[in-house]
């Protein structure tokens, strides 16, 4: 890892989204909800297409973060509030800044700002982190 400072930007984490992404998440998470799985459900729930589970969205913060790690440190703790939906055919990316160095038990730490967004920049999930850098 490279030094670490206030205005550190990582590395975007995206993925794009869609059935085959979400039918592997449910499997994982018995997570078959209709308005998951299918076009019509989501419709009748006010949505303009399947959605995206919001667990998800933490998945690719919490890649991103461990991503960035890179096996040294750990993450503490991760806050946010669902802001935007994840349709299908979106490609969703996770982005995060280091907002502030400090020591927590001994220990070195980051906050960050992070977020995921859609390709047209508009945050779906904004909140913090906090990660031990040792």
């Amino acid at each position: 890892m490279t030094e670490i400072a206030v205005g550190t930007e990582l590395p975007p984490f995206s993925r794009a989204t869609g059935f085959g992404n979400w039918n592997r998440f449910a499997a994982v998470n018995d997570e078959f909800v209709p308005i998951h799985m299918d076009d019509e459900a989501a419709r009748a729930a006010g949505h303009p297409t399947a959605i995206g589970m919001g667990t998800l969205q933490w998945s690719y913060l919490h890649n991103l973060l461990r991503d960035w790690l890179g096996g040294r440190g750990a993450i503490l703790r991760v806050e946010g509030q669902f802001r935007g939906r994840n349709t299908r055919g979106m490609t969703v990316t996770a982005r995060g800044i280091v907002t502030a160095l400090g020591e927590e038990n001994g220990t070195r730490t980051a906050t960050l700002d992070v977020w995921t967004e859609d390709e047209h920049g508009t945050r779906l999930l904004p909140g913090t982190a906090v990660v031990s850098l040792e």
